[in-house]
Order: C-alpha cells, then sequence, then structure tokens
C-alpha cells in the first residue's frame, strides 16, 4: 500500500517538477501563461473518507491574468490590453495567442513570430470592416497619384469691399478685389494650381440685396505657366444676412497639355459669407494628391490596420481579429505559444478588439509572461523535496521487500 502512494506521489512530483519547469523556461516569452499542476486524492472504491490511497495528477491549470506590457517602439508590435487571443492560420490550423510579436514577410502578409497568418477583417471603400476574416496583407508598394476631382473652398468675403468697374484681367489687380489659389493634381500627380479671383458685382439701384461676387478660375502648370485663359466660374449671392443664395457649386474643365488626363474640376462653395470682416479663407479641403512611396504600417486600439505614403495619404488596409471564448480553460495548448480550441472551450467568438468581451490593443508594445518567477522557485523547490520523499519511501520498501524475499 505504501509503496503504490509513495508511487503516485512520486508521480504527481514529477508532473509538477514539468510544470514549473516549463513555467520557469517561458518567463520570458511573450504572452505565455503560466500553468499549475492540479491533483486530485485517491480513496478506496467506495469511500470518501477512508484513508488516501495516494494522489492521481489532473489536467494543468493555465493563469490568463494579464501580464504587464513593455514598450518596443515596433508599430507592429502587439500588446492585448483585457480579454482576446489573436487568431492565425498555418497548414489549414487556427491557432489562437496572445503574443503579438508580428512581422511583414516578403510579400506583404502579416506573419507571428512561427511563421502563421494573422486573421482579420477586410476593409470597405469606405474603410469599414466587411466582416470577412481572412490573412493580413499590406502592400508596401507606392500609392499611385489621384488627380483632384473635388474642392470645396469656405470664404469670408468683405462686404466693404469696392466694386469692380473695369472687366476682369488677372494681371490688372484693380479688376478684383480678392485672390486666393488652390492645389490642383493632374492625373501624373503633378501639383499644378488654380488662381481664384473674387470681383465684386454692384447690385441694382433697387436691389434689396447685396451685389454678386463673379469668381474667375485661371488654371497653371506646376511650372507656373498659364493654361488657356481666366474664365468666369460662378457667381455668388447673398441675403441681407449675408448667407450665401446661390452659386455654391461649379465645374472647371481644364485641358493640362502636360501629357496627363483633363480634368474635371467640382468646385464647392458652401458655407462662404459675406460680412464686414476682412477676406479670409476658413476651410480647404482637395481629394487628389501626388503619387507617395510606403512610409510605414500603423495600427489603432480598434484594430484598423492603415498604412501610410510620403504624400502624406493614409489607406486602411485591414482591421484585426480577436477571439475570445466562454471557457478559456478548455484551450488546449500547443507548441510555440499557442491554443487551439476544444469542445471543453467552446467555438471562438470572433470580433474586432474592443467589441463584446474583446480587449483593445496598445501598438508598440507587448504583454509578458505572467509568471512569477519567486513563485515558481518556490513550487519548484517544493516539488523538488516531494520527490526525494517519495523516493525515500520506495527505496525503504524495496528495501523491506529484499529482506522478506531473503527470510524466504
Amino acid at each position: 500500500m505504501s509503496l503504490n502512494t509513495a508511487l503516485s506521489g512520486l508521480l504527481d512530483a514529477q508532473t509538477g517538477l514539468n510544470v514549473v519547469s516549463n513555467n520557469l523556461a517561458n518567463a520570458g516569452t511573450t504572452g505565455f501563461k503560466a500553468g499549475s499542476a492540479q491533483f486530485s486524492a485517491i480513496f478506496p472504491a467506495g469511500s470518501a473518507n477512508g484513508i488516501g490511497q495516494g494522489a492521481v495528477s489532473k489536467p494543468t491549470k493555465l493563469d490568463f491574468s494579464q501580464g504587464d506590457l513593455t514598450t518596443t517602439g515596433n508599430p507592429l508590435d502587439l500588446a492585448i490590453q483585457g480579454n482576446g487571443f489573436f487568431i492565425s492560420t498555418k497548414d489549414g490550423t487556427t491557432n489562437y495567442s496572445r503574443d503579438g510579436a508580428f512581422q511583414l514577410s516578403p510579400t506583404g502578409q502579416l506573419l507571428n513570430g512561427n511563421g502563421s497568418s494573422v486573421q482579420g477583417f477586410g476593409v470597405k471603400s469606405n474603410g469599414t470592416s466587411n466582416g470577412v476574416l481572412g490573412p493580413v496583407s499590406i502592400s508596401t508598394g507606392p500609392e499611385a497619384a489621384k488627380a483632384t476631382s473635388q474642392v470645396s473652398l469656405n470664404a469670408a468675403l468683405n462686404s466693404a469691399d469696392p466694386v469692380s468697374v473695369a472687366p476682369f484681367n488677372a494681371t490688372n489687380p484693380a479688376t478684383y478685389e480678392e485672390a486666393t489659389s488652390v492645389t490642383a493634381y493632374d492625373s501624373l500627380g503633378n501639383a499644378n494650381r488654380v488662381q481664384l479671383y473674387f470681383a465684386h458685382q454692384a447690385a441694382s439701384a433697387s436691389a434689396t440685396v447685396p451685389g454678386s461676387w463673379t469668381i474667375y478660375a485661371q488654371p497653371e502648370l506646376s511650372s507656373g505657366a498659364s493654361v488657356g485663359s481666366a474664365t468666369a466660374l460662378t457667381s455668388l449671392t447673398f441675403n441681407s444676412t449675408g448667407g450665401l443664395t446661390s452659386g455654391s457649386a461649379a465645374t472647371l474643365n481644364v485641358n493640362w497639355g502636360n501629357g496627363a488626363s483633363s480634368s474635371n474640376i467640382a468646385f464647392n462653395f458652401g458655407g462662404t459669407t459675406l460680412s464686414n470682416q476682412s477676406f479670409a479663407v476658413n476651410a480647404l479641403t482637395n481629394d487628389g494628391y501626388a503619387a507617395g512611396t510606403y512610409t510605414g504600417t500603423s495600427v489603432d486600439a480598434k484594430g484598423n490596420v492603415n498604412v501610410s505614403y510620403s504624400n502624406g495619404q493614409t489607406k486602411p488596409v485591414a482591421t484585426l481579429a480577436l477571439a475570445s471564448f466562454i471557457n478559456d480553460q478548455g484551450l488546449i495548448p500547443t507548441s510555440g505559444n499557442l491554443f487551439q480550441s476544444s469542445t471543453k472551450s467552446g467555438d471562438a467568438v470572433i470580433n474586432q478588439p474592443g467589441v463584446g468581451v474583446n480587449g483593445t490593443l496598445v501598438s508598440g508594445s507587448l504583454e509578458k509572461s505572467n509568471v512569477e518567477t519567486s513563485n515558481a522557485l518556490v513550487d519548484l523547490i517544493n516539488y523538488q523535496e516531494a520527490y526525494q520523499a517519495n523516493t525515500s519511501v520506495i527505496q525503504g520498501a524495496q528495501q523491506d521487500v529484499q529482506k522478506l524475499l531473503q527470510l524466504s
């Protein structure tokens, strides 16, 4: 009886040593979750209160508590603050992990440390998630130029400006009161310009509202050379309180003559006002841009992956996905600091970070192992002592058996 009890104790101590040794070996492993050996007592059949006959090992319990975060400065290093697991696939197998040390493959695919493809959602044309899970790919190639097709300009015009009395002439400042310019990118990415001139037109003698303002447009190449002649783009009219009543929308057609495609630029002067304040441009937007080269990738707290270019543009390419489970303890640890789901863990519930029970992401950081080294060393000593004690019992029992054999 004592031999069986000691043998079970020896095996359990060995299990404990294996678990603690694994914890210590992974004390520096990113996102590692410590395990603790579990045991249950063995009693004679039909009795739960009799003399114990040893113990038996049970499945290792994992500690899924949050590990400390360490800053790396690498934008592809990601830490989960809160609940959830990164999702990756390799050779048709789906794995889960807290390790967010990612890197880009030569083809731009986001990979984890063992070469598995990190999973995320694609994006729609408006940059929002499309809900379709798949590998995250990041193009590091150049961004093509986009010709300007829309310009919005909100200005404040001065009602005290004098009325233009001579026919408009871009070279004669006496024929207009205010001027500004906007950039107009062509299909080749050249930063051309459109000069805008505001000429105050007198109101009729019987008018009960202010006079109108004619806007003339003069396209210019990036070299400064004029393209054609200035044309009347639109005429803005205002009510007696200075609110814009008509002329807010206009289209300028330009043949740049530099090899680029012709441009059709839609201007929107909505929000422009007339008052006694000095002329000013309050807001200006332009949907065009020059070509640019890849400068980097960033990931925000919600898992949105954005690619940046040297032309100042930022483009969303994916949204990272996180998985959560009803029972984390049911996950099956595998090699490479990974987990797989099981019937005990339940199916993965997949959402983007910050949705449902999922935590958020911290870019440029990694989650440390949650192994408490000092506690693990104490456990190691205890298991070693238990191993030695049970070994001594077994050796004593062997000696007793040998003596009995010698007497027989």
